[in-house]
Formats: structure tokens, sequence, C-alpha cells
């Protein structure tokens, strides 16, 4: 068994507290800034209801990301209201039997897909920050015990050395005040399958490690406006399908010929090849714990393919016993990669398949 009890299969929330306008689009010197719009939006945009609705999908934890930026009104400096509708969520999660991930989704100097003049892992004051923010957050919730924390979302592609030295910094840090917390590590590369062994691996039970699956690319961020690649391509693209096409993608895109070869389609087959790096880090530590934290399709993308990539992944996560959370509940119109799983003016599950396929009943 994983052993991550109660943390089997889950959903993400973003759009909330991160991922809530799309910032690859603003001048630098704004991308730090709040306005009245935000702060009104994080006031309204998750409510308890959405919490239930997500209970009652089957699911038994939700990942919720958050910015730094938003948590953080300056260097050391907290917003007591938005850690306010933090502790609100986490009580709706325990009044409907769900336990929560924390997620720093988007840390000041680790933006995910966002150029930056300062970076996290060469910066000692930014390091300090990133450590003292989560000192913070258990001195608030040391009393959630069925609260994780994961540590960071998608670390660049950096050297895995710094960002181990971090992260065991971190973890010493939140240590000397609970020994019991659950504490989430991904690696480098966006939180590759690929790169899971660079990570250090600790002595510690509570510590679960953690990646995101998202290929083929050109499938799952289909004519995504914040990707360069597939926006350019501006192809619709099916799911199971002819490998030809992938290979066209690829041949356009990066002038690759060589992609895909020994496929003649891109189906379950493909996507088993492609977590096998998950299912040898499994093998190799068999007393760890490994939680796949994020995977999901664009919104465009035609809901049957949808739903057959993500059975096709649920079931060999299920497969290779690796529980997982999929990505995600609802996304904002200003979110360029629209993930969403429910629709914007009911907030009902796209599909009665779906909601089947997510809770792991569709194989």
């Amino acid at each position: 068994m994983n052993g991550f009890i109660g943390f089997e299969k889950g959903m993400g929330i973003g759009g909330w507290l991160t991922n809530y306008k799309r910032f690859n689009v603003l001048p630098p010197e704004r991308r730090m800034l709040l306005t009245v719009g935000d702060f009104e939006h994080f006031d309204t945009y998750i409510t308890e209801s959405d919490v239930k609705y997500i209970a009652s999908l089957g699911m038994d934890h939700i990942r919720l990301g958050f910015d730094q930026i938003v948590v953080e009104e300056s260097a050391y400096v907290y917003r007591e209201h938005i850690f306010g509708l933090i502790e609100n969520f986490i009580t709706w999660c325990r009044k409907y039997s769900l336990n929560a991930v924390l997620n720093l989704h988007k840390a000041v100097g680790n933006y995910c897909d966002i150029p930056e003049t300062r970076q996290l892992l060469d910066d000692d004051e930014l390091q300090e920050r990133f450590v003292a923010l989560w000192r913070e957050f258990e001195k608030r919730f040391c009393s959630y015990p069925e609260v994780a924390f994961e540590l960071l979302n998608e670390v660049r592609d950096v050297d895995p050395k710094k960002w181990n030295t971090l992260a065991e910094k971190t973890v010493d840090e939140i240590r000397k005040l609970n020994t019991d917390r659950k504490i989430i590590l991904g690696s480098v590369c966006w939180n590759s399958a690929d790169t899971l062994e660079s990570l250090k691996i600790f002595d510690d039970e509570n510590i679960i490690y953690t990646f995101h699956y998202y290929l083929p690319f050109s499938f799952t961020h289909q004519q995504g406006v914040l990707q360069a690649d597939p926006l350019f391509y501006n192809r619709k693209m099916p799911y199971p399908g002819d490998a030809e096409l992938y290979r066209d993608y690829e041949r356009v895109v990066y002038g690759n010929n060589d992609s895909y070869k020994e496929f003649s389609v891109i189906d379950r087959r493909f996507i088993r090849s492609m977590l096998l790096p998950a299912l040898k880090f499994r093998e190799n530590h068999p007393d760890k714990i490994l939680w796949c934290g994020e995977f999901g399709t664009i919104r465009h993308c035609n809901i049957k393919y949808r739903e057959n990539w993500m059975r096709d992944v649920i079931s060999v996560l299920k497969e290779f016993d690796i529980p997982y959370c999929v990505w995600n509940y609802l996304s904002t119109p200003n979110d360029g990669n629209r993930f969403s799983l429910v629709d914007d003016d009911e907030r009902k599950i796209l599909s009665e398949n779906m909601a089947r396929i997510i809770r792991g009943a569709a194989d």
C-alpha cells in the first residue's frame, strides 16, 4: 500500500489564491502588486459550497495553491485576512471530512513559467523569507494535523543540489515545531517524474515525494495561450491518437524527426511508459510515499478525449499504487491555461463520466 492515508484521490484548487490573473501579460513592475479587484476575488471565488461539492464527488483531499505575494504584505509581514481565508478553507475541509494540502504555488523567485530577475535558489534573502513563511504556516496551523505542507510547486530547471539544500533547511525548521507534519517535496524541472531520483531522501516517514504528469504536452496544453509552442501549432489533438499527429507537432515546433518512433498510437501504453520513472522511484524507495500531485488537460480539449486521457492516467497510477490529485477544480477566465473540471456558472462537473473517472471508478 502507498501509505498516504486520507490522500488517495484529491482535487486541486487553483484560480483562487494562485493563477487568479494572467501574469505573463503584465509588465514586471506590476506582477507583484495586488489590486482592489484581486482582494474582491479572494473574498468571493471559493466558498464552503465548493468544498462541499468536491467532497460529494468522492474526493478525500483538496490541494490548495497559494502565492507568496498573496499571503505576504511585504517581507516577513503577513496578511491576516488571507490567513483567515485559508483557515476558513481548512475548517470547511474538516467539516466535510477532507484532508488538505497547502501548496506554495508561486514563490518569489520561482514563478514557474515567468522569467524573474531574482532567483529563489540564488538569493539568500529570498530563501530566508521562504523558510520563514513555512515557519509561520506551522505556527498558525499547528492544531490541524490533517493538513500537509507542499513546500514549492514546480521548481524550475535548476541545480537540484540547490533545491535540496533549501528544502532540507525548511524541513528542519518545521521539524523544530512539529515532528509529525506531513511535508511534500517535488523535484526540479517542474516536478518531473524523470528528476525524482535527484531529490534528497529523508529518514522521515512524514515526508511525501511528489511529481506532476502532463504528457504528451501537445495534447494536455493544446492551443494553450501561456505556452508558445502549442499556441503556435494551434491544432486540436485527439487521445488516443495516431502517433504521426504527435510526430508532426515535434517536427513543426522543434525540428525533431525522431519523436515517438516506438509508438504507432499515443494511448495508455504511452502513458505507462512515461510514468515508469515514478514506478522505479517507488521500487527504489519502497518505504517512502510517492504522490502524483497534479495532472490534467486544458478545458477546451474535446471532453471525450479529456475523459480518455484522465481515465488512462488514473488507471496507470492505480496500477503503480500511487495516490493522486487531479488539476483543476475551476480556473478563472484570466488564467490562460484553463484546466477546469467544472463549468463556470453552475460549478458542476463537466460530465458524470468524468466524475466516475476522477474518483477512480471507471477503469
